[in-house]
C-alpha cells in the first residue's frame, strides 16, 4: 500500500495535502490503499505489543541479544511511524514533527544544533518534509534487515514456555492442527483489520489532520498547561 501511495503522493509542503485529498477523491480505490496503510499500521503496533507482553511473560528477555534487536526493531517502528505521520501536512503532522523534533533540543551543548540539521533550516520546512517521506521509505527495508538478524539469534537458543524447562522434548512432526490454530488467529485478526479499515477508517486518525498544516495555529485541543508536565 505504500508503494501505491508513494506513486501519487507530493513532497512539497504545498501540494502534499492536495495529493492526499487527491488520491482519496479521484484515484480509484485510493481512499482504500490509504486505509489499509494507515490502520495497517495501527494494528500493526497493537501485534507488536502483544509480541513484547508474550515475550516479558515467557522471561524472553535472557535471551539479550534477541531482545536487544527486538528493542532496537521497536525504535525503528516507531520512528517509520513518527516520519510517516508527517507526510499528510496536515495541522497534527505539522504539530507532531514540530513538537517531537523539538525534545531534541534537550541534549546539552549539542540540541539546537542537531535539531536544525534534522529541520534542514531554523524551522519545519519543504526540507524536512522530503528528507521525512525519503527516511519512510527507506527504514521498512531496515526493518527487515534486522528482522532477519533477530530471528537469527532466536534460531540460535530457542524460544523459551511458561514452565521454562527445555522445550526439544515436546517437539513433534508438524500437524494440521497448529495450521488451524494459527488460521483461527489470523481470521479473527482480518475481522477486526476490516471492520477497522471499512467501517470506522478514521477512528485512530486526528480530526486536527484534516486541516491543511498552518504554522501559526495551535490544533485546538493542545493544551498549554501540557508542556508543564
Amino acid at each position: 500500500t505504500g508503494l501505491f501511495l508513494a506513486y501519487r503522493y507530493k513532497t512539497d509542503i504545498n501540494l502534499a495535502f492536495q495529493s492526499i485529498i487527491n488520491m482519496n477523491r479521484n484515484i480509484n480505490f485510493g481512499w482504500l490503499i490509504r486505509s489499509f496503510h494507515a490502520n495497517g499500521a495501527s494494528m500493526f503496533f497493537i501485534m507488536i505489543y502483544i509480541h513484547i507482553s508474550w515475550g516479558i511473560y515467557m522471561n524472553l528477555f535472557n535471551f539479550k541479544m534477541t531482545w536487544i534487536i527486538g528493542v532496537l526493531l521497536l525504535l525503528l517502528t516507531m520512528m517509520t511511524a513518527f516520519v510517516g505521520y508527517v507526510l499528510p501536512w496536515g495541522q497534527m503532522s505539522f504539530w507532531g514533527a514540530t513538537v517531537i523534533t523539538n525534545l531534541l533540543s534537550a541534549i546539552p551543548y549539542l540540541g539546537n544544533s542537531i535539531v536544525i540539521w534534522i529541520w534542514g533550516g531554523f524551522s519545519i520546512s519543504n526540507a524536512t518534509l522530503t528528507r521525512f517521506f525519503s527516511i519512510h521509505f527507506i527504514l521498512p527495508f531496515i526493518i527487515i534487515m534486522f528482522t532477519f538478524i533477530h530471528l537469527f539469534f532466536l534460531h540460535m537458543t530457542g524460544s523459551n514456555n511458561p514452565l521454562g524447562i527445555d522445550s526439544n522434548f515436546d517437539k513433534i512432526t508438524f500437524s494440521p492442527n497448529f495450521l488451524i490454530k494459527d488460521l483461527m488467529g489470523l481470521i479473527m485478526f482480518m475481522w477486526m483489520f476490516f471492520i477497522l479499515t471499512l467501517i470506522f477508517p478514521y477512528l485512530l486518525n486526528d480530526h486536527n489532520n484534516f486541516i491543511m498544516a498552518n504554522s501559526m495555529v495551535t490544533p485546538n485541543h493542545i493544551q498549554p498547561e501540557w508542556y508543564f508536565l
